[in-house]
């Protein structure tokens, strides 16, 4: 401990220090151009009046991280709970919200899983092909749809990459061995982007060894002419899972899983009009196996396919930007425990955004939904922004939320665990108001949010004598915090520096109201601080510092330090990095506890 707080305070007063010293500011002008690609209105970062991050692909390999779940563990506010390294298994929470309440989108395309939420982290693409991660947080329903309950993710991918052709290779503690190339081939009519990747460990403990493949592609055709856009991607997963859903240390879990996506788009500019037509298939699988040695035992074997059509138009007049949207998909589970399923569902978006004077801008819109096992829905929603001077924005946001039961609420079954048919969709009536400062070399933004819930589905005990969890509505939640990110560029002896702040309290009452609640529910983050130092005082050599402190409602509090170095030399980067440095000893999700001190040494090749 004593080390830890020594370490603290080393890079407390380097910083303070670094901020004083007179030095050239670093222009911050990226984000300002950066375009938050909403299926219908898209603006720039600064324009919008909602509480955005943005992660930038220079931000990811600044992280020396392996993969989106890691990544996302940078931003407060993102509750990323993973069971394991590598991403192998991994849930995604926004503001106190659920695994199945928060919509992961690629390239605009909805991945949501009509099986579980558990999935989503499942479609994550390879960090080597991102352009950016945007993460929209507070009630997006209106914009999205259902899922989108706290928040959506939008992972955009590179739009090209020249001709070019990287290679990385990873090792390290717990036998991990990682390795891909990405290539990039331009030609006159067409570009494409290609990635093979693949991840293996031993595993830091029993039975937690993982094999894992990706796979991605990505086509631009017609380029000179009506440019048509592919992505298709492959993800196969195979990952020892002790202790993931059972607390039986004989039983040694083991599971499979494997994601699939084919997407084509295009858009189409006449005049004012912009129109964005999608079409889209998703495919999931997964095999879990209660005892890895002897499937008979028990075994859950779920297929899941959608299939979504959807068009998104806007159109510019003097009266401000109109936005219209239909979209229509329908959902398919076979499966040995839920049985076979459909659910068809459509949307039907509407927003406009009005400016008044140049510095007030309202957007109102609404959503219709309908699910064919649950009907209509309509979710209104409105973001106002004032811009209180070149720099300050504030802004505010209201509307309704709504989540759809998953198959596995209605019908799972297993010895531990019980679906009810009954179940009711989840609503929620969410508020937000924030500022938002936006110079050269500084940013920041705070925002104070309020979320009234109804009917959260949960799995609890009917009474402490029974381990059979069922999923049952819980009648209301009041979900309420504060959020806070700021970053800082600067140089200092003409070399680039960083420092990236972030800190997210959150406060619920469903431990006071149902203290028989499963595990899903009683770990939120009340307190998470997140703080990023990166930096450069010597040629072609770049630090990085993470440091990231939770304390959950359960009592739980750690604080885990992490590092890396990164040495280019021409078309070669060595990189080393460090995860857990003090060995801390801390569980993020159900009974797993997470790795211990490790350390990943890297080379990639740029050709």
């Amino acid at each position: 401990m004593k080390i830890k707080i020594t370490l603290l305070l080393i890079i407390i007063f380097m910083c303070s220090n670094v901020l004083r010293a007179q030095s050239n500011a670093i222009k911050n002008d990226t984000l300002k151009e950066v375009v938050i690609t909403s299926a219908r209105i898209d603006l720039p970062f600064k324009e919008n009046s909602r509480t955005i991050n943005v992660i930038t692909s220079k931000d990811i390999v600044n992280s020396a991280a392996t993969n989106v779940a890691d990544v996302l563990q940078l931003v407060a506010g993102v509750d990323i709970r993973r069971r394991g390294t590598a991403g192998s298994q991994a849930d995604l929470y926004i503001r106190g919200g659920g695994f199945d309440q928060t919509l992961l989108l690629i390239d605009g395309i909805k991945m949501d899983d009509a099986q579980t939420g558990h999935h989503t982290l499942n479609a994550a693409l390879p960090i080597e092909v991102i352009e950016r991660i945007e993460i929209i947080k507070g009630p997006a329903a209106r914009i999205f749809g259902q899922n989108a309950f706290t928040g959506a993710i939008n992972i955009v991918t590179k739009k090209n990459l020249q001709n070019s052709v990287s290679a990385n290779i990873e090792t390290g503690s717990f036998g991990q061995l990682n390795g891909s190339v990405t290539v990039g081939k331009e030609f006159k009519n067409s570009s494409f982007i290609a990635h093979v990747g693949a991840l293996f460990s031993n595993g830091y403990r029993n039975n937690s060894d993982y094999n894992n493949y990706n796979y991605f592609l990505k086509g631009v055709f017609n380029k000179t002419k009506q440019p048509i856009e592919m992505i298709a991607t492959f993800f196969d997963k195979k990952f020892g899972a002790e202790n993931f859903y059972t607390t039986n240390p004989n039983w040694n879990e083991y599971e499979e899983t494997q994601n699939s996506v084919l997407g084509f788009s295009t858009t189409f500019n006449t005049g004012n009009f912009k129109i964005k037509p999608r079409i889209y298939w998703r495919r999931g699988q997964d095999i879990f196996l209660l005892k890895r040695d002897d499937p008979s035992f028990f075994r859950n074997l779920h297929i899941t396919n959608k299939i979504g059509v959807e068009t998104n138009l806007s159109y510019r007049s003097s009266l401000g930007i109109t936005g219209f949207g239909v979209d229509i998909s329908r959902f398919s589970i076979s499966s040995n425990n839920l049985g076979d399923r459909n659910r068809t569902m459509a949307n039907l978006f509407l927003e406009h955004r009005f400016v008044f004077g140049d510095f007030i801008d309202i957007t109102p819109g609404v959503a219709v939904t309908y699910f064919s096992d649950f009907d209509f829905n309509t979710f209104p929603g409105l973001d106002v922004g004032v811009q209180i001077s070149e720099n300050f924005k504030a802004y505010g946001n209201v509307g309704y939320t709504f989540r759809a039961p998953t198959f596995t609420d209605l019908f799972y079954n297993s010895p531990t665990t019980s679906g009810n048919i009954n179940l009711e969709p989840e609503s929620a009536f969410a508020q937000e108001i924030g500022v938002k400062f936006s110079a050269l070399n500084f940013l920041a933004s705070i925002a104070i949010f309020n979320r009234d819930s109804d009917n959260l589905i949960d799995f609890i005990r009917p009474n402490s004598n029974t381990d059979v969890f069922t999923a049952t509505n819980i009648a209301e939640v009041n979900t309420k915090g504060i959020e806070f990110d700021a970053t800082y560029l600067f140089k200092l002896n003409d070399f680039n520096q960083s420092l990236k702040v972030g800190y997210s309290y959150l406060e619920d009452d469903i431990i006071d109201q149902n203290p028989e609640l499963s595990r899903y529910s009683l770990n939120t983050l009340r307190h998470q601080f997140i703080t990023q130092f990166s930096s450069s005082f010597i040629k072609n050599v770049r630090h990085n510092i993470m440091y990231k402190h939770a304390e959950r409602t359960t009592g739980q509090s750690y604080n885990v330090w992490d590092a890396s170095i990164i040495l280019d030399v021409k078309k070669v980067s060595f990189t080393v990095t460090a995860n857990n440095i003090f060995n801390a000893e801390y569980i993020e999700s159900g009974f797993v506890p997470m790795p211990g001190s490790a350390v990943l040494a890297g080379l990639r090749y740029n050709l």
